[in-house]
């Protein structure tokens, strides 16, 4: 297919390719849907707010894609039309309660989109109880993903901000979504640098198998063991894909403890909250081997950041730290193992899977990794809403109700008091609220007593928490 409507198609990149994968799988197919609303403590100008998501349209390539598919191929194509001209709804839920009001919002994240030839996002101005107003974006997973979705949420407000006051400058351009694709494109069609990332992944695979670390202890694995003794992959995801999200928040002040520490010792977060997580693993399974996947959103150079569209890739990240090693020790071999991974996040990581399954067969539904983790340091405070001074704002995402994993954890900044938020996305029938209470109880106390006590050794930290 060279042209769709006039318009010139592109291939799918590896990032949708990934999507549309569990997309097939799924019976439910909101599964790619990514709800959010933000709303301001404000008395907004509805007209001018309008006329500024039309130019926000008219300024993002990738928040006016659509999709075609080619029935001779059996391929899909992606497209950028030239104007977003669509009528932006107005919904006023004064007179609801705040439950009832997100109780409609997470049935809009329910409803999929029309796959073909149709517009891959639905943007309506809204008034909640409270009195606040603001915004509800629901996207597809395909053409968007937090970071795009955050960056064109703050250049409708910029753009709003410099229409209604004197002195506020106008946004800078957005980048293209089309030069950047082509970029990708070019990388996947065979480059020098895709041949060094599969070398890189492909040697990092042959070291050895990984071995499976269950949430809630090594139940799973042993049972996997009464029928094959050798086994290190389990099954924990359930054919259930009905999902729930379970918040938990933690408050400004440790949170800052957090960030004074990864400040201090020159680590992303990231590396602090995977030390977390495979410290509890450790713990819970008795094994200093522990796997889990990790989401990279690939969004270094400008035009990466500013181009919208989705670009997340995920991998296993495979951790080898003995409990003799103490906690800052195995703080910085994170930090040096994510360092180098960084660098290669651009290879397929379908081709990642495909090759270690290769190599290392298992039954289909069995897994090495038990979860997945998303660190989201962009937020809205730092980017956009400084422009409307000290006005308060709420930003909250809505559960789309399924999902082809077992766990999903997103961490994020709050905009309110900038503490964080665990986002736990589970398949009801494979993980409880109760499992996760104690999970996300647990990681903190890991974390905490690790940054009081950072040359304390890795097993006494299990002992004392």
């Amino acid at each position: 297919m060279k042209s769709r409507k006039g318009y010139k198609t592109y291939p799918l990149t590896v990032a949708q390719k990934f999507h549309f994968f569990y997309l097939d799988r799924c019976p439910n197919k909101a599964v790619v849907n990514v709800g959010t609303s933000l709303t301001i403590e404000y008395e907004l100008d509805i007209d001018v707010l309008r006329q500024s998501i039309y130019k926000a349209y008219e300024r993002c390539e990738g928040m006016r894609l659509r999709f075609a598919y080619d029935k001779k191929e059996k391929q899909w194509y992606q497209y950028v039309v030239e104007k977003e001209e669509r009528e932006i709804e107005y919904v006023d839920f004064s007179g609801k309660t705040m439950e009832e009001a997100e109780a409609v919002m997470k049935a809009w994240t329910e409803v999929p989109f029309e796959r073909e030839d149709s517009p891959m996002n639905r943007l309506v101005i809204i008034k909640t109880p409270d009195g606040n107003q603001g915004v509800y974006l629901l996207g597809d997973h395909l053409t968007l993903d937090a970071q795009s979705l955050i960056c064109f949420m703050k250049d409708i407000i910029e753009l709003y901000c410099s229409a209604m006051y004197e002195g506020v400058e106008y946004p800078k351009e957005m980048r293209s979504y089309i030069e950047q694709l082509e970029k990708d494109l070019a990388y996947e069609a065979g480059s020098k640098a895709q041949e060094r990332d599969r070398e890189y992944f492909h040697k990092l695979i042959a070291v050895s198998e990984p071995v499976y670390n269950g949430i809630d202890g090594p139940g799973a694995l042993l049972e996997e063991r009464k029928k094959n003794p050798k086994a290190r992959a389990a099954q924990f995801i359930s054919s259930n894909v009905e999902s729930a999200l379970d918040i938990f928040h933690l408050e400004e002040e440790p949170t800052a403890s957090l960030m004074a520490f990864c400040e201090q010792q020159h680590i992303s977060l990231q590396c602090l909250l995977i030390m977390g997580i495979r410290t509890y693993l450790q713990k819970m399974n008795g094994n200093d081997d522990v796997s889990i996947n990790v989401a990279y959103a690939r969004r270094a150079t400008l035009s990466e950041k500013k181009s919208g569209g989705t670009r997340i890739h995920s991998f296993p990240f495979r951790t080898i730290i003995s409990e003799d090693t103490t906690f800052l020790e195995g703080i910085h071999m994170i930090r040096d193992a994510q360092n180098e991974t960084f660098r290669h996040t651009n290879f397929n990581p379908v081709e990642y899977f495909a090759y270690r399954a290769k190599l290392y067969p298992i039954e289909p539904g069995r897994s090495y990794e038990p979860m997945s983790l998303t660190y989201q340091p962009l937020t809205l405070k730092e980017n956009g809403l400084s422009k409307l001074g000290d006005i308060k704002y709420k930003t909250k995402w809505y559960p789309n109700g399924a999902t082809t994993q077992a766990m999903y954890l997103t961490v994020m900044h709050r905009p309110d008091d900038n503490g964080l938020d665990f986002n736990f996305e589970h398949q009801v029938e494979a993980v409880t609220k109760e499992t996760l209470e104690y999970f996300y109880y647990y990681m903190c106390r890991i974390m905490f007593k690790g940054i009081e006590n950072p040359y304390l050794k890795i097993g006494e930290i299990i002992k004392l928490v």
